[in-house]
């Protein structure tokens, strides 16, 4: 039987910054591995009209995908549009039958951008809501009964949206793959002027390994590590479920405070 790693995120290019090497290394450990960005990334530009930053962005995220064997699901709604609504929902649930993940990766639940906190809160809801035969999605999609445990990534900066500092409790070591993740994100060039621009992130691949850098730190063992907290298994999964250790478990560590 086939197993199942969905990575939801809410832009293209989030996945990148904060899974991207888990899910790698998920798909080297012989899972089926999935991307989806729920918005299409068209306010991600100073320069382009939204059509053309919409095209630009999906070439870039669909060719970052296929760069590490990932099954690519396209966008949903423009940037700014990620509401918890009922017709969002019934969509994002769709996707979430078609895909039946055992893992699901997501950002943080705390983060500094309403777009990331509702991305989490839809993918939460439509995998609680994946087994229920009364639960309708758009287009209709036949519930699934298979367990599936929730991971959450590190929120930008390790800090949450108030500032405060976020600690994982399992550090994922991604240095063997650290490669795949820099040309993953390599190929969202239309980004680095805009966040150059719009969010003071000067070269936003070396962002992006600083915060890698901050996690191996944080670790106490790793030199370049992606962090991840999990989501209670009520309604998900059995309580000592934790496929993603049972994984990766030659690369993840538990930290000693959450054990």
């Amino acid at each position: 039987m086939t197993k199942r790693a969905f990575a939801v995120a809410a832009h293209p290019d989030d996945i990148e910054f904060v899974m991207a090497g888990t899910l790698t290394l998920l798909g080297q450990a012989g899972y089926e591995i999935h991307y989806m960005n729920i918005a299409n990334g068209s306010c991600g530009t100073m320069h382009h009209s939204r059509e053309e930053i919409i095209r630009i962005r999906r070439d870039e995220a669909r060719a970052a995908a296929a760069s590490i064997g990932a099954v690519f699901h396209e966008s949903l709604v423009d940037d700014l549009e990620i509401f918890y609504d009922r017709s969002l929902l019934a969509r994002v649930g769709a996707v979430m039958r078609e895909v039946a993940p055992e893992i699901l990766l997501l950002q943080s639940p705390n983060d500094y951008m309403e777009d990331h906190q509702n991305a989490v809160r839809l993918a939460v809801t439509a995998a609680f809501c994946r087994s229920m035969p009364n639960w309708p999605t758009d287009p209709p999609r036949r519930w699934v009964s298979q367990d599936v445990t929730v991971y959450h990534a590190q929120p930008h900066g390790n800090r949450d949206a108030l500032r405060q500092p976020v600690h994982p409790e399992m550090c994922v070591d991604i240095a063997s793959v650290f490669q795949a993740k820099w040309d993953m994100l390599t190929c969202h060039q239309s980004q680095k002027v805009w966040l150059d621009e719009s969010q003071g992130m000067d070269s936003y691949l070396l962002s992006m390994r600083a915060l890698s850098e901050q996690i191996g730190q944080i670790s106490g063992r790793f030199e370049l590590a992606e962090g991840w907290r999990r989501r209670s298994h009520l309604g998900f999964c059995s309580e000592d479920a934790d496929p993603l250790l049972d994984a990766l478990s030659d690369y993840a560590i538990v930290l000693p405070a959450a054990r």
